[in-house]
């Protein structure tokens, strides 16, 4: 076998074989040397029929911003005759999500080379493209490959490599999954769920060998054979000697655990429950998917789909339809910044969709200020410069495109993306397994995993406490109770003193008073806790008042509810809580069909409500006493009447104990004297009569004044809505984009009505958002700033 190539490195410098030079080891050109060995070693490729750093001539200057970082052409001959090139290849110093627009001199260059593919590397992930012989870089299609050296003349393979795109891989990945989880049924006879939770560490293994690659390997069949013939010949023994006996398999896993150890995904006693030649097959059938490099949309959707036909049957209820969690979350619209929660989160559904609707806007944001700068740098006439002054702005752009994807890395401390995932994504599940799945589920979709805990939603953790969260989005358990004699107890403790100092550091004192809600309370019924515990133990009533509490002042919650909540009558004291504290933003009725998939019977509701500001809460107040005055006085004189009537029986108590008195004194007299009593035992049973009526006078009166307030308090009630007016705003939809059989149907109704919705809100200004937005400015001294809440900070001196 043939060495394979090296990349040279020393002194600070990098030998660069396609112009054979040393050059200054930047990152950039170590992510190029590091492509060129790879294109080597992998592909077959030779530096003969490559080259480096090419640039359209001066007679192309209409061109004059096409660069390429690599060129192969399919032979040295075809390169030597300056022919068309066969793949262009841009590369960038980035640990960042591949945005295609930043590698705009990659495609011009591949266009104006009519190349057949074009490639786009950094430290992340390699991206491939099927180059439109139009050159409409936005209707590049990515391929999951591109042609190895032994291929170039094999049209027929190449043809198929361009048909395999990237736009397919979602179906088959859910199918490929599918097909891993049938292996198990069929080798080793476990349940739906435990053949999950092993394909779930596979999976994870799989991602863990791939990050480590860096993108230019995928753990294969093969791959792994030849690993574990090593293990058992050169490491297996060792560690035998050492007392650790493990086959390669489960020594994999272990350091599988080790790398998501933080995470929390596996217990330390979990171990790979199914045998070697279904972990094979197994790894045979996900071998074309890079899940280190596959997009995150990708493989998130297919992993959630596949969660869905698992879990269909006994947890089902942990699952609420996509076209549900997507109309809820845009109807709510989370902006960056927003603190978003679900107590009851399941596999997490809600939390992805929020998590990707606002990295959504912070992409879309980045791209519309990446498009403004490169225009302000290129200027009206860049086509007219000289071929250096190009150069030189290009080499602007490219620092300034870096320096913008840094706010899309979620590992770079305090970045826009780093901000969504650590601190803005949260939830609760109960289900061990389902918080599990849920940051599993989180980790396929890019990140914001670390907030999600297994814990009871209806009390506190970590960052998850009172008046914290801009934005909910839940699907709570539905006509559950909670057992009246379900006792706080010190299991429920927080106990950690180091992650508790972490977190008072992060929260601040409002930490110390979360915590209060256990430790204060151990003993006490978990009902106790909550206002409505005396009066329903129904589990989807206490997690509407829990995400009330949760929201801050001003914050806005949707809620899939059964739809009893809004009109049982026994629910009546559930809703006049809600309609003193928040007002109800959307109620939208969709059809029974949509959780039938999902085992459930009852027919559901989607409400949406936003908790009183601080102006609210004081003007409902005032419409309340006000309403109250107003009602009292109509009964103003009634309430007089009985008590007068009160204070007449009050007088006459004290007038008839005073006569029993002096009646039983004279009795007392009389016997003493031997005289006849029974003219005082008759005024004595007389005053006694009489007080018996008194008593039941003032009773009866006091009840006749208690019923008046209740009446008032009655009748002040739709005073009180007349004088607190707003609109409500109902929707009544027939189709919710999904059938009883949990497939799409095709008259979904939702998307219109996000679309209504949002005119309707803007128009009655029903909530302010929190506006986060950094802008971007150019200055003559620096490349550009940042600016935040009026402060510039520098970024990138020139």
């Amino acid at each position: 076998m043939a060495n394979k190539y090296q990349v040279e490195e020393k002194e600070g410098k990098i030998y660069c074989p396609l112009i054979d030079k040393w050059l200054i080891t930047k990152p950039e050109e170590r992510v190029r040397q590091n492509y060129i060995a790879s294109l080597i070693n992998d592909y077959g490729y030779s530096l003969e029929q490559m080259a480096q750093e090419l640039k359209v001539s001066n007679s192309h200057r209409g061109q004059g911003k096409a660069r390429a970082d690599i060129v192969i052409w399919k032979n040295k001959a075809d390169k030597d005759a300056k022919k068309s090139a066969f793949i262009v290849i841009e590369c960038k110093a980035e640990n960042v999500k591949i945005h295609v627009e930043d590698y705009y001199q990659g495609f011009n260059y591949a266009a104006w080379a009519h190349a057949e593919f074009f490639v786009t590397t950094n430290e992340k992930e390699t991206k491939y493209f099927n180059v439109d012989p139009a050159y409409l870089p936005q209707k590049l299609e990515e391929v999951v490959a591109i042609p190895t050296a032994k291929d170039v003349d094999n049209a027929k393979k190449i043809e198929q490599i361009k048909n395999q795109t990237k736009t397919f891989t979602r179906d088959e990945f859910t199918k490929i999954l599918q097909a891993c989880h049938n292996i198990i049924r069929n080798n080793d006879k476990l349940s739906p769920e435990a053949a999950f939770d092993e394909i779930s560490k596979l999976l994870f293994m799989k991602i863990r060998y791939e990050r480590q690659q860096k993108g230019t390997k995928v753990f294969t069949r093969e791959e792994y054979i030849a690993q574990a013939d090593n293990y058992e010949k050169n490491v297996r023994p060792g560690l035998k000697a050492a007392g650790i006996d493990l086959p390669y398999m489960q020594n994999l896993f272990n350091t599988t655990k080790i790398e998501f150890k933080d995470d929390h995904l596996f217990e330390e006693s979990d171990e790979i429950k199914i045998r070697e030649n279904s972990f094979v097959q197994i790894l045979e059938k996900l071998q074309n998917f890079n899940l280190s490099d596959t997009q995150d949309d990708v493989k998130g959707i297919a992993f959630e789909h596949f969660l869905g036909t698992t879990f269909r049957g006994e947890l089902g209820q942990f699952f609420t339809p996509r076209t549900i969690v997507d109309f809820m979350t845009e109807i709510l619209d989370p902006q960056e910044g927003e603190i978003i929660c679900d107590p009851t989160c399941g596999s997490g559904g809600f939390l992805i969709k929020a998590f990707e609707y606002v990295r959504e806007k912070i992409e879309h944001d980045i791209k519309e200020k990446k498009d403004v700068l490169r225009k302000s740098l290129e200027g009206d006439n860049f086509d007219t410069k000289s071929e250096q002054e190009q150069a030189e702005i290009s080499e602007k752009i490219d620092v300034m495109q870096a320096a913008l994807n840094t706010e899309l890395d979620t590992s770079v401390e305090n970045s826009r993306m780093y901000n969504l995932s650590r601190n803005c994504i949260y939830g609760t599940d109960a289900n061990p397994r389902m918080a599990r799945t849920s940051k599993m589920n989180m980790i396929m979709h890019g990140d914001g995993h670390g907030g999600v805990h297994h814990h009871d939603g209806l009390l506190n953790v970590n960052g998850i406490f009172e008046e914290r969260f801009d934005v909910i989005l839940t699907n709570p358990p539905f006509g559950q109770n909670v057992d009246k004699n379900q006792l706080i107890s010190d299991a429920d403790k927080f106990t950690d003193e180091e992650i508790k100092k972490k977190y008072k550091k992060k929260y601040g004192v409002a930490y110390d008073e979360a915590l209060k809600q256990v430790d204060n309370n151990i003993g006490k019924t978990l009902l106790s806790l909550y206002d409505l515990g005396s009066t329903s133990t129904l589990t989807e009533v206490l997690f509407m008042e829990r995400c009330l509490r949760l929201l801050k002042k001003g914050g806005r919650m949707g809620m899939v509810l059964p739809e009893g909540v809004l009109n049982n009558k026994n629910l009546q004291a559930v809703r006049e809580y809600f309609e003193g504290k928040a007002k109800i933003i959307l109620i939208c009725s969709i059809p029974q069909d949509v959780f039938i998939a999902a085992g459930a019977t009852v027919k559901p509701s989607l409400v949406f409500m936003r908790r009183f500001t601080s102006d609210e809460e004081l003007e409902y107040n005032k419409c309340k006493v006000d309403a109250l005055a107003e009602i009292t006085s109509i009964h103003q004189a009634e309430i007089d009447a009985i008590k007068d009537a009160i204070d007449n029986t009050i007088s006459l108590t004290e007038s008839l104990k005073a006569d029993l008195k002096k009646s039983q004194a004279r009795l007392r007299q009389t016997k003493k004297n031997n005289k006849n009593t029974h003219l005082i035992d008759t005024e004595i049973a007389a005053i006694k009569k009489e007080q018996i009526e008194n008593r039941l006078n003032k009773k009866t009166n006091e009840k006749e004044l208690k019923g008046l307030y209740k009446l008032i308090e009655e009748e002040t009630k739709p005073l009180v809505k007349k004088k607190f007016d707003y609109e409500i705003p109902i929707a009544k939809i027939d189709d919710a984009g999904i059938t009883t059989t949990g497939t799409a149907s095709e008259g979904n109704q939702l998307p219109q009505l996000v679309s209504e919705y949002f005119t309707y809100r803007m128009q009655n200004d029903l909530w302010a958002l929190v506006n986060n937005n950094i802008s971007y400015v150019l200055n003559s001294n620096n490349l550009y700033c940042r600016s935040i809440l009026g402060q510039e900070v520098v970024l990138n001196e020139q």
